[in-house]
């Protein structure tokens, strides 16, 4: 029997959701139902309305925000006549959440086992011994390793990946008839984003759960959702199968959305390589100290970067793909010297410089820059878009005052920033705050770029907007980059050399169409099976039944 066929578990009638003194509703006129055992997915950029219109249904909106008209129907009745006593039976049993950032639903000074007994206490008259079972059944289903030693754990001892996936065993403990999930996979990388989601599907439809995915990534639509609904600035703007709203969209706003999905630009012409790289690494070595045993007693020191070796040639754009905890962003640190590393070379421009006196270290950084994955963070909200650019040409003394003006004036031209230098960061949006901090990195000219995650903050069509102008600035001043990334759809876009780490280690390298085409290792086969392409899995979903791809 198909979805659509099946009874409504959630109606949505003309909601409207108001911030106290503000002129604009957050969500206006929205109506929609989700059915018993669907998967409904929620599209739109930030500020759309969708977390809004999530948190509305729970009766979850922040203080100063409200429901000012409509309905939220379930099990025929209007939650909004319900106070917070009256949502309790309904929260948890009725419907349940996973929210983006696990860490901020987890309590810190509590055991992971304590946190998932509470709804089960509290919703059931359970014994004790009888709610254990459960828990440990629970995490074994979600893949976690040793479930009983688990329960005994904090959540801080956990991955990003682990304390999702212990947040979705936590509610679908209580066989929800509705799971909202808000962004759920957003701060993971791409192979557990799709175990997380994958585990979700498979609770779902062993309990008949409803699904409704609140996501901005159309990658992940294709992949598991059977319709969708599209908002834009709080409204409503197409709704639909997902095949239709993917491969046929009926507005512009969608059709905004689908062509911001990355796609495999044309290989650049080769061109002959230097005979000397300009950056070579032979034999890394990154390690950190152990963890204290006692007083005196140290663990083993952890091997985070193990005898590496890698070269970037000047122009070049090299993409360092793996998943959390593979070394990335610590071997991109390790080379600029912002992280120890205890055996190896690091070769800039033929001069080994993890062993550089004072003035080849600061002839090595002026030649060298990092772009940051979370802008607001690393930009000072104190200084104006102009100071903060001007910043690194400090270090420049020759050139002038007026210089300086004018080079600050022509790399915010360039990035699409001119008429904003007299801001602060507080001011501009997010994809604005990041052509701020590539600002910064290219005023200075330099050979060398580490992007850490540059994107992986931003929707997709603010994501896809920064990519092409970062691959064009790169192009343009033909800097070499060292493009760190789990996300391997930006990557295929962007990338002329991939290169695959796995707990410290390359496992594979190659030219981008080499590495996307024929993976010989099974570690970047299972990064390229995990990452979402919507419109070939479309393809392959033509032969599937009705009843929609992801609980066939």
């Amino acid at each position: 029997m198909s979805a659509a066929s099946n009874p409504t578990v959630l109606s949505v009638e003309h909601l409207k959701i108001e911030l106290r003194h503000g002129t604009q509703p957050l969500v206006h006129d929205l109506s929609f139902e989700v059915k018993a055992g669907e998967f409904l997915a929620v599209v739109g950029e930030s500020g759309s309305g969708k977390t809004m219109a999530a948190r509305a249904i729970l009766q979850l909106l922040p203080p100063g925000i409200s429901q000012t008209g409509g309905r939220i129907v379930f099990d025929g009745e209007d939650l909004a006549s319900r106070d917070a006593k009256a949502m309790r039976p309904i929260r948890g049993p009725g419907i349940g959440m996973v929210f983006q950032e696990p860490m901020v639903s987890l309590n810190p000074v509590h055991r992971i086992g304590e946190q998932m007994a509470e709804g089960l206490r509290m919703h059931t008259q359970l014994p004790a011994a009888e709610i254990r079972t459960r828990i440990v059944d629970m995490l074994r289903r979600v893949q976690i390793a040793d479930p009983e030693r688990c329960m005994h754990a904090y959540p801080h001892e956990f991955s990003g990946g682990m304390r999702q996936r212990i947040m979705l065993a936590s509610v679908m403990l209580l066989k929800p008839r509705l799971l909202i999930a808000d962004e759920p996979t957003t701060a993971l990388d791409t192979l557990s984003q799709r175990e997380v989601l994958d585990l979700m599907v498979g609770l779902a439809r062993d309990n008949g759960t409803a699904v409704l995915l609140i996501t901005h990534n159309l990658g992940l639509v294709g992949r598991y959702a059977q319709r969708a609904i599209v908002l834009e600035k709080g409204r409503l703007v197409e709704t639909g199968e997902v095949p239709g709203i993917l491969l046929e969209p009926k507005q512009t706003y969608t059709r905004k959305l689908v062509d911001a999905l990355p796609r495999r630009q044309a290989a650049r012409a080769e061109t002959v390589a230097p005979q000397q790289p300009l950056v070579q690494v032979r034999g890394l070595c990154v390690s950190y100290p152990g963890a204290r045993t006692g007083l005196f007693k140290r663990h083993p020191p952890i091997r985070v970067i193990d005898s590496l070796d890698l070269d970037i040639h000047s122009g070049e754009m090299v993409a360092l793909v793996g998943g959390s905890g593979s070394g990335k962003t610590t071997l991109g640190r390790a080379i600029l010297r912002l992280a120890p590393s205890h055996a190896g070379q690091i070769m800039f421009r033929g001069e080994d410089v993890r062993t550089a006196d004072r003035a080849a270290l600061h002839r090595f950084r002026l030649a060298c820059q990092l772009v940051f994955q979370d802008p607001f963070s690393s930009l000072d909200p104190r200084m104006r878009v102009q100071d903060i650019v001007a910043e690194p040409l400090r270090h420049l003394p020759q050139l002038d005052a007026a210089a300086r003006v004018r080079r600050v004036k022509e790399t915010l031209d360039e990035v699409g920033l001119d008429g904003l230098g007299a801001r602060y960061p507080h001011e501009l949006s997010g994809g604005q705050r990041q052509r701020v901090a590539i600002a910064r990195a290219l005023v200075r000219r330099p050979a060398f770029v580490v992007a850490d995650e540059p994107v992986s903050a931003l929707d997709m069509t603010i994501q896809a907007q920064v990519l092409k102008l970062f691959q064009s600035l790169q192009q343009h001043h033909g800097f070499a980059c060292l493009f760190i990334s789990h996300d391997l759809a930006a990557v295929e876009q962007i990338a002329d050399r991939v290169i695959v780490m796995e707990r410290g280690r390359i496992v594979e390298q190659g030219a981008r169409d080499a590495v996307f085409d024929d993976p010989r290792h099974a570690y970047t086969q299972a990064l390229l099976a995990a990452t979402p392409r919507p419109l070939a899995a479309l393809d392959a979903a033509e032969a599937m039944p009705e009843a929609g791809r992801a609980f066939a």
